[in-house]
């Protein structure tokens, strides 16, 4: 049955099922996580992206609300080659459109060979090309969502374990994935989640001994306040930054980022550790990258396919951030060790 229609960019036109009726538009992307579909669909880095899953088979183990990393759906649409029930009625109670019954290790190949594309979908019994054609003029390329912070971050500071007996960790919130915060909640540390905008005044408030950079969607270079709240700490605090933190502390620091082609998304990055030549098997999800680190950060770690840097480090400034998500949820633990390094840095400092 043919209710869905979703329009890439370079005129591809492609018939699918609806299974959230809606309209949509956004960047299209995919994810190679095989899974952990609930983190994935509420992680708040997939914020105006189309998410398509290149494994062929959504919502075989349900939906259970413990497993969310925030409390909404974040990507735009959805895409699988078939998606149970339970994600469908997921989906359209969230009211995001998604369709499946279409050939996404196609969607995948020409992602991979073509870059990351502008999309546009039109799903349910009214649907036309017309309305997905529609959706992908009307669709913003990334870098043009200039406050796209304010669609993911707290409105207000809140305080996550306040009376533990760990360190004070300002966590700027530029769409945090909850088990960051769990994370270091876990180790005792008192989390102070403050917004995307906070300012340099904001940050002293709470009189943090670590300031944490999270992640989040979008284009690292429109995160201007949070890059200025790190120039305002750098030296001054320790530093610690995971995936557009990397990012941002690299760009405040004399750095350079840009754009890649289709990005890191998946559950099986293999990072290598310069200093000790380990190789860790990484969550990822992002779709900028460190193109130069500046004078200031070591290149501690990078990607084993393509090079990337995947750490950057400063002992004398005690800066530690990850470009992947120690954190996981979904993925491997191998780099769960990073939250025990940032808590330890903060104390001795």
């Amino acid at each position: 049955m043919t209710d869905a229609y979703v329009a890439i960019e370079g005129e591809r036109l492609i018939e699918a099922r609806s299974r959230s009726p809606g309209q949509t538009r956004g960047e299209l992307v995919f994810t190679t996580a095989y899974t952990g579909y609930e983190e994935s669909l509420t992680d708040p880095s997939y914020e105006e992206q189309l998410l398509t899953f290149s494994y062929p088979l959504i919502g075989n183990y349900g939906v259970r609300k413990e497993r969310f990393e925030s409390d909404r759906v974040h990507p735009r649409g959805v895409l699988a080659r078939e998606m149970t029930e339970d994600v469908a009625e997921w989906l359209q109670d969230e009211g995001v459109p998604a369709v499946d019954h279409l050939d996404t290790r196609e969607i995948v190949t020409e992602i991979r060979d073509e870059g990351a594309m502008r999309c546009g979908i039109a799903a349910g019994p009214d649907a036309t090309r017309e309305d997905a054609l529609d959706q992908l003029d009307q669709c913003k390329h990334m870098s043009e969502h200039e406050d796209i912070g304010a669609q993911v971050s707290v409105a207000e500071s809140t305080v996550h374990n306040p009376e533990g007996s760990g360190p004070s960790v300002a966590l700027i919130d530029c769409g945090a994935k909850g088990s960051i915060v769990s994370s270091l909640v876990e180790r005792d540390a008192v989390v102070h989640r403050l917004p995307y905008d906070a300012t340099e005044d904001d940050v002293n408030a709470v009189d943090p001994d670590v300031l944490f950079i999270s992640n989040g969607p979008g284009d690292p270079e429109n995160f201007e306040a949070t890059g200025e709240v790190v120039d305002a700490f750098v030296g001054e605090l320790p530093l610690a930054g995971i995936c557009l933190g990397q990012q941002v502390v690299a760009n405040a620091l004399g750095g350079r980022t840009e754009k890649m082609e289709f990005g890191h998304r998946g559950v099986n990055q293999p990072v290598r550790d310069l200093r000790t030549g380990q190789v860790v098997m990484t969550t990822q999800n992002h779709g900028y990258t460190v193109a130069d680190p500046g004078d200031e950060l070591e290149v501690t770690q990078i990607n084993v396919n393509d090079e990337t840097p995947e750490g950057l480090d400063n002992d004398d400034l005690d800066i530690i951030t990850r470009q992947y998500h120690p954190e996981a949820n979904p993925g491997p633990h191998d780099s769960l060790s990073f939250f025990d390094d940032v808590v330890e840095m903060a104390e001795q400092s």
